[in-house]
């Protein structure tokens, strides 16, 4: 996070191993935040769980900032309309609408549904921001996407339909608000970007405050200990890596990366919340990650 307020250059080796374990980073926390929501969700409403969220991860963003004494925000009337558009549809919208859907369906579930914004940022990517579509791309794309199907087919039992079409709202605020970063990444740096996209975030919720208030009175402590990690890790550590990895590559090839992201929360919630995997699931996951190696080829 130390190299976040620098100017891009163009990639070279050293560049390429710090983008790719910036965007390893921000795959890891982010399904560690599809088992922390579906362990908390019965505590908190998704409006004020959101609320609580953004909030920590804006408190621990300033301090960050105010220690690195990288506090320069001297932003145009388009960047920061680019800021506040990107905060609105990623930081509050799509995650009260996926706190909402994980009410309904399990965190692996959910994190395959949320995943397929991928194909549409790489699509979306490819038409409007020059970017192109690669053979690999394709290619990875497609395997990635067999995978999700498959997990998919082993969770469909299961499955709320109302839980599913809430994560596929919130696979359409995803797409929307990586591309909208893209172009604002362009104009203001990768820590000042999601900073400042935090705290309009938090501002955008505070209407429920007064409800998130009540909540906490009656939470127990562990659902609070689980908002405040959503807040730091996923929230502030995991956007400021996202955002130091886009800034300096294609936004369609790296968000194929975060096709590990179902496999990695499937994991996770079948050893810490006991749901168990499918054999579809397993086979999913693997799909998965073979999608996420073949996009990586040049």
């Amino acid at each position: 996070m130390t190299d976040l307020v620098e100017t891009a250059q163009p990639a070279g080796k050293t560049d390429l191993g710090k983008i790719a374990a910036a965007a390893g980073l921000a795959v890891v926390l982010w399904a560690s935040s599809f088992v922390a929501i579906r362990s908390v969700g019965h505590a908190l409403s998704p409006a004020p769980l959101a609320l609580l969220r953004l909030a920590v991860a804006a408190v621990a963003l300033t301090v960050f900032v105010l220690a690195k004494g990288a506090v320069r925000v001297r932003l145009s009337r388009k960047a920061f309309l680019l800021v506040a558009a990107y905060a609105v549809l990623w930081l509050a919208a799509y995650t009260v609408v996926l706190n909402a859907g994980e009410r309904h369906v399990d965190a692996g579930t959910a994190a395959l549904l949320v995943n397929l914004a991928p194909l549409m940022v790489a699509v979306a990517a490819g038409k409007f921001l020059g970017e192109g579509f690669s053979r690999s791309l394709i290619i990875g794309s497609l395997v990635a996407l067999g995978g999700a199907a498959l997990i998919a087919t082993g969770a469909t039992g299961s499955n709320d339909w109302a839980g599913v079409l809430l994560c596929l709202l919130a696979a359409v605020l995803y797409a929307a608000g990586v591309m909208v970063q893209k172009v604002t990444l362009r104009h203001v740096d990768g820590l000042t970007a999601i900073w400042l996209g935090c705290v309009v975030g938090t501002v955008v919720l505070l209407p429920w405050a007064p409800q998130l208030i009540g909540e906490l009175q009656v939470a127990p402590t562990g659902a609070v200990l689980g908002s405040v990690y959503l807040g730091v890790f996923p929230t502030a550590v995991g956007f400021t890596a996202w955002a130091y990895a886009l800034r300096r590559t294609d936004a369609g090839r790296l968000t194929m990366v975060t096709y590990a992201v179902p496999a990695v929360a499937v994991l996770l919630s079948w050893l810490l919340l006991a749901e168990t995997p499918s054999a579809y699931g397993l086979i999913g996951g693997v799909l998965c990650l073979a999608g996420v190696a073949i996009s990586r080829r040049r």
